[in-house]
């Protein structure tokens, strides 16, 4: 029985796939939009019509899934796959509850119909009915008059023409979710629909924020957070938007409008200020630095006090003529550990984030090369 349940398990998984398409099917073209893109044209030249196409295929696809399914289990290659691994009692078994299977025949049928009928519906009168232009609809009224209004595809084509701009941001925050900022709108690209507001009537809330442990050995976390967007036009629709809290400073530079944050939440906004909290975690553990001499204002901020001095502590050998081995510095402390992470972070590869830690750097006044061990907090004596 358990061959049974994982060929079974394999029409599953497939349907998965299609519904949430993971990156190596992303990576090969097998989405709905690679597969049919013939069919839907253009995102960059008509972008709301594109995704208006793509939602009603997407919609449908998904809705013949079951029925998919059904058809490939009375077909001969689902019954030969049984037959092959032995199971012909399962067979057996399974047509044995026809009540359930009469329920079963009866929902795969009317889904897909129910659907078809949906999509026709919505596509009479240029796709007036769809919800992507019923939301676009919102925003044809630039007044409180009516009879102002204007229809909704020469707000479509507005959009259509920001979007073909260079200088728009997109984060893809997952396979089949993105978020799009241009010149005046922020739009959320989901699987059956879009969602828009405007920037002039946005209202955009940093609400909540989470951080997740991607690797405890290193400490490699990620942090996300969930922006509100509400409109003030009537007849509008909230959505939320949630990425990457790294991403939040390229949104923040196209957005217009303020972004309010919630004083309860604290999100690291830019890759510095994230690996700024782990060099000062990792200095934590290295042991103090005794000083008896009187500290001055750090050369870097002038704010804050020096609190930090270059100590050599790593396991690497003096004098042995290695270039790439730490060295004695002999400058007395000058800065704060914050502006000793920056400088720090502003000597390693912006392309390689993740050795940053792990790297080396050089001392701002001596030049004496040091890692991250040999970076020791003052403690007054």
């Amino acid at each position: 029985m358990s061959a049974f349940f994982f060929y079974t398990l394999f029409y599953i998984l497939i349907s998965g796939c299609i519904v949430y398409p993971p990156i190596e099917f992303v990576s090969a073209g097998l989405t709905i939009k690679d597969i049919f893109s013939n069919w839907l044209g253009s995102e960059n030249e008509f972008f709301i019509q594109y995704h208006i196409r793509r939602s009603a295929l997407t919609l449908f696809i998904h809705s013949m899934l079951p029925f998919v399914f059904l058809f490939s289990f009375f077909s001969l290659g689902y019954t030969f796959g049984l037959i092959l691994f032995g199971h012909l009692d399962a067979i057996e078994v399974l047509l044995g509850h026809a009540n359930l299977w009469i329920i079963f025949i009866t929902c795969t049928v009317l889904l897909p119909s129910y659907t078809s009928y949906k999509i026709l519906t919505w596509s009479m009168n240029n796709w007036n009915k769809h919800p992507i232009a019923q939301n676009i609809a919102v925003y044809c009224n630039s007044t409180n008059n009516n009879s102002n209004r204007i229809s909704w595809t020469t707000v479509a084509s507005d959009i259509n023409i920001e979007y073909r701009r260079i200088d728009k941001t997109i984060i893809t925050t997952n396979s089949i979710i993105c978020i799009i900022a241009t010149d005046n709108w922020i739009i959320k690209v989901l699987p059956y629909k879009i969602m828009i507001a405007h920037q002039n009537d946005a209202i955009l809330i940093v609400n909540r924020s989470d951080t997740h442990e991607m690797s405890p050995m290193t400490r490699g976390e990620v942090q996300f957070i969930n922006i509100e967007v509400k409109s003030t036009r009537i007849g509008s629709q909230p959505f939320d938007i949630r990425l990457n809290a790294l991403d939040f400073k390229n949104l923040q530079d196209k957005i217009s409008r303020p972004i309010t944050i919630l004083q309860n939440i604290t999100f690291h906004k830019t890759l510095l200020e994230k690996f700024i909290d782990s060099f000062k975690e990792q200095v934590q553990e290295n042991p103090y630095y005794e000083y008896t001499e009187e500290v001055s204002q750090c050369i870097g901020c002038m704010q804050a006090l020096s609190n930090v001095k270059l100590y050599k502590l790593c396991s690497n050998d003096i004098g042995n003529g290695n270039p790439a081995d730490c060295m004695v510095c002999s400058c007395r402390p000058m800065w704060c550990i914050d502006c000793m992470a920056k400088w720090f972070a502003s000597r390693q590869d912006e392309a390689a984030p993740e050795t940053w830690l792990s790297s080396k750097c050089t001392c701002p006044g001596c030049r004496a090369q040091f890692c991250i061990l040999d970076v020791c907090l003052i403690q007054p004596m």
